[in-house]
This record gives structure tokens, C-alpha cells and sequence, in this order.
């Protein structure tokens, strides 16, 4: 039997995270890009994919949702570098597969949120996650919550992969 594994060609399990990861706003002033990932080992039966990032430690009661994407082909096995990208003209699918879509993350954008936690705090643990889902497609309304969009996640998860690495910002 194949494992289910998450990985990233950009930082590995356990390691910091690169700074042009970063947010550009909220105080933070990165390049605010995602970070290509790869998986494999999805068990039998899966028919699509979901990709979340979040921040447990983030000062809120609930962490804080940097990505969400919903709706990856069976067939997808990485995302390349800066797929989370949103255009200037709001495009938010450019670098993902066709069908693939983007819930409003913690920041309130459609789209990658870089790692920002606050300057001064311990580091932060960011974890990656990729769900096999039981369906192709999630019936997640426009202007879902990252809350709703992960509750439908994991309704209709199979099995997930994930690793955890960390940012920290001087005080």
C-alpha cells in the first residue's frame, strides 16, 4: 500500500518558510506567492482534490486560513510555484487546473494569503494539506467562509496528507 504524501520543492516539513512567501500587507511586505506542491499516494476511490493552509497559532480563537482550493481534477498531482496567484484584472484560477477554484482565505481575498503572523510572536506552524475527496466536484456557495468551505472538506474526505513548517517576523 502507497502512503498519501504532501511535499513542497520550495521548504520541507519541519523547516522555516522563505520570506517571499510572506503576505504583502497587514504589515508584512513579501512577494506573497504559494509555494509549488506535489502529493501522491491518494488511496483508491478518490475524484478530486482540496488544498488548505492554515495557522493554528495566529491570535484568533479559530487560526487563520491562508488558502483554500477546492475542486482539483483526480488526475492533478502538484501545484507549480505561485498557482495561488490572483491577477489584476481578479482572475484567481490562472495557475490551477481547469475546474479548480479558490475560496476567500482569512484576509478576505480570493486566493494565496501569505504566512504574516505578528512581529515579535514565537513562530508560527503553517500546515499544508491536501484532502482526497469522495466527489469531483464541492457544491460551495460564492462568498463561502473558509469555516463552511473546510466543514464541506472534510465532509466529504477520503484521506489527507500534510506537513507543518514555520515563519516568524522579527519584533
Amino acid at each position: 500500500m502507497t502512503t498519501f504524501t504532501l511535499a513542497s520543492p520550495d521548504f520541507s516539513d519541519g523547516a522555516a518558510i522563505p520570506s517571499h512567501f510572506e503576505f504583502d500587507g497587514f504589515g508584512c511586505s513579501g512577494r506573497n506567492e504559494s509555494p509549488a506542491l506535489a502529493w501522491q499516494g491518494a488511496p483508491d476511490g478518490t475524484c478530486g482534490f482540496a488544498i488548505t493552509v492554515h495557522d493554528p497559532d495566529a491570535p484568533t480563537q479559530s487560526g487563520w486560513w491562508h488558502w483554500l482550493v477546492v475542486n482539483l481534477p483526480a488526475d492533478t498531482k502538484e501545484l507549480m510555484p505561485n498557482a495561488g496567484a490572483v491577477s489584476q484584472g481578479g482572475e484567481s484560477n490562472r495557475g490551477l487546473p481547469a475546474g479548480a477554484r479558490q475560496i476567500r482565505n482569512d484576509f478576505g481575498a480570493v486566493g494565496w494569503g501569505g504566512v504574516c503572523p505578528p512581529p515579535g510572536d514565537k513562530a508560527h506552524r503553517y500546515v499544508f494539506t491536501v484532502h482526497a475527496l469522495k466527489v469531483d466536484k464541492l457544491d460551495i456557495p460564492e462568498g463561502a467562509t473558509a469555516g463552511l468551505t473546510s466543514y464541506m472538506i472534510n465532509a466529504n474526505a477520503l484521506a489527507s496528507a500534510s506537513f507543518t513548517s514555520t515563519y516568524s517576523r522579527p519584533k
